[in-house]
């Protein structure tokens, strides 16, 4: 090993080589090595270099002073332990959805079952054609409530556009429809843009509360309550829940109705969507658009609500009830728009 940098020193003769340790350590004793032998690395002390004693370097590189590179391992991400096990958590709330039975009051399936053979034998009707005397009628607010099939109660005419019902105790559920309807399809025909339509009546319940607010196409079976069969809506009194062709329990909407309350139902009809809203004594107290989101395995189709079939007002009662239609915009507690 050759610890000379320069071939000569000061002009004088080459730089000998080292010498071996073996040979330096003759007789026992150490020797220093010459200054020009000893490496750049080694420490220089106080003393002259030739006064240093001199050891061979150790076998190998030496040690590095740069850090150690990291380590690229990582740990693995234990994902069971950050995530529980989701079979534990509750089920998610049926926003879209209905519910399977009313809590208050609810129809046999039979009766059920006999709503949807009728409905299957007598298909909703086309539009009517226009006529001068349902127009001149619409106008005046003077539609008239034809006495339903069955019907055990009475109606009387108290004015134009303004009519009383009333049921005794245990009477059966039925349906009573008013002529002409409130919308004609082919006269109003919202569908056309800048055209919108608004249909609308009030009930004031004198008494009792089993009564039911909504439209229907026709035809529709009299002795079912709106809401329960195809082209057909409804807000009941006894749950406060609202119904679109819904034999089961509705979905939830309002409180329940009350004597002494004016309660009001209204459809408007416009290209770019149909909605419902409902008033109490006057204010609105609620609504939905008839496109809303749904549940597509529960919720049933809304054919017949939609504007191309005539709407007639569809008031629905049972049990012992008494209540005032209102049709007569000038009796009315709330006022439009």
């Amino acid at each position: 090993m050759c610890f000379g940098g320069k071939a000569r020193v000061d002009g004088g003769e080459p730089a000998r080589p080292a010498k071996q340790l073996s040979e330096a350590r003759q007789d026992g004793k150490k020797t220093a090595a010459p200054s020009s032998a000893v490496p750049s690395y080694v420490a220089k002390g106080t003393a002259a270099p030739s006064e240093e004693p001199w050891y061979a370097p150790p076998a190998g590189p030496p040690p590095s002073e740069a850090p150690a590179p990291p380590s690229h391992a990582q740990t693995a991400h234990d994902w069971e332990a950050a995530v529980p096990d989701t079979s534990l958590f509750p089920p998610p709330p049926a926003l879209f959805s209905g519910h399977d039975a009313s809590p208050v009051n609810n129809a046999t399936g039979a009766e059920a079952e006999a709503g949807e053979a009728w409905c299957a034998q007598h298909p909703l009707a086309p539009p009517m054609e226009p006529q001068a005397v349902a127009s001149m009628a619409l106008r005046a607010g003077n539609i008239r409530l034809m006495e339903p099939a069955g019907f055990g109660g009475t109606l009387s005419w108290l004015a134009p556009g303004h009519w009383r019902a009333a049921t005794p105790k245990a009477s059966p559920d039925r349906c009573i429809i008013g002529y002409p309807p409130l919308y004609l399809a082919r006269d109003h025909d919202a569908v056309r843009p800048g055209r919108p339509k608004t249909i609308y009546y009030e009930v004031r319940i004198l008494g009792g509360n089993s009564v039911a607010l909504g439209f229907t196409a026709l035809p529709y079976p009299s002795f079912r309550l709106p809401g329960w069969h195809r082209g057909s809506l409804g807000v009941h009194s006894d749950d406060g829940r609202r119904y679109i062709n819904d034999r089961w329990g509705g979905k939830d909407f309002t409180r329940e109705f009350r004597r002494g309350e004016t309660l009001g139902v209204g459809m408007t009809f416009a290209p770019s969507e149909t909605s419902i809203f409902f008033t109490r004594d006057g204010v609105r107290a609620g609504g939905w658009d008839l496109h809303e989101e749904t549940d597509a395995e529960q919720d049933l189709p809304v054919t017949g609500l939609e504007g191309f079939h005539d709407l007639s007002c569809a008031i629905g009662v049972f049990d012992a009830v008494d209540v005032e239609v209102v049709f007569d915009e000038a009796k009315w507690r709330y006022r439009p728009g």
